[in-house]
């Protein structure tokens, strides 16, 4: 079993987003830190792609500067076995199918279990076909985490069903990126997600902010933050690891007492 439940054992989850590399990898490794001193509960580290499909200018900048500076997927799981020496809380893998396969399913999934990656976010893969990893991810303790969006309609309780790790709920149509409202109707899609499953589910894309992220939290069990977090790096460069903390800091605060 993953450790991606510990996540949500202690109240509303706060889950930061980080491209890994950007500005470089030190930086990502500090930043990571400094998230988890302030509060994080589970950290989303992104795996640069070139062709980022379901990501805004904001992460798909973040990527290109990762990748312009070297970055490997052996170099992120090297990263993550240093992380590893003293982070403790489950972390998570999002990036994308040709990421994988272009690795090796099998080698990759492989790798995560050894360097402990709890789980695996892959937004451009379909439902139906998930069986081309879902079979490695069973052997190798790594949880496949479904996606569930304004668009699933009726295919909500399917996916509920078979869900592991958490649930990200994608909050908005579009891509990833920083919104002044939501106004999904995420309350229903998660009464049809608790119907049918008790894996917490956790919101994502569009939080900018400690009031978004509460907001979110009552909800659900959890809240993603990326563009917003993603945006530290941008402006701060290698000094972006102690603005990551605060800003985390302040979105722990916001949903302590929820």
């Amino acid at each position: 079993m993953s450790k991606i439940k510990n996540a949500f054992k202690n109240g509303k989850a706060i889950i930061p987003f980080v491209t890994c590399g950007d500005p470089d990898l030190a930086t990502t490794a500090a930043a990571v830190r400094a998230a988890v001193a302030a509060g994080a509960d589970l950290v989303e580290l992104g795996i640069p792609f070139s062709d980022p499909t379901a990501e805004g200018p904001v992460i798909q900048e973040a990527s290109l500067r990762a990748l312009e500076g070297g970055v490997t997927t052996d170099k992120v799981f090297d990263l993550v076995r240093e992380l590893r020496q003293d982070v403790t809380v489950p972390m998570v893998f999002m990036t994308y199918a040709n990421v994988v396969f272009s690795y090796g399913a099998e080698k990759f999934i492989a790798t995560c279990q050894e360097i402990g990656i709890d789980g695996l976010i892959l937004p451009d893969l379909p439902y139906e076909e998930k069986g081309e990893f879902i079979d490695s991810c069973h052997a190798h303790d790594v949880d496949l985490i479904s996606l569930i969006a304004p668009t699933s309609h009726n295919r909500v309780a399917m996916i509920a069903k078979e869900a592991e790790g958490f649930i990200y709920l994608v909050s908005s149509l579009g891509v990833t990126g920083m919104r002044s409202e939501i106004n999904t109707d995420l309350g229903a899609i998660i009464d049809v997600i608790r119907q049918n499953t008790d894996v917490p589910v956790a919101i994502g894309f569009g939080i900018s902010g400690p009031e978004q992220a509460a907001a979110m939290a009552r909800l659900a069990d959890g809240a993603i933050v990326g563009s917003a977090i993603v945006k530290l790096f941008a402006a701060h460069g290698k000094d972006a690891p102690a603005a990551v903390g605060d800003f985390v800091g302040s979105l722990k605060d916001a949903v302590r007492d929820l």
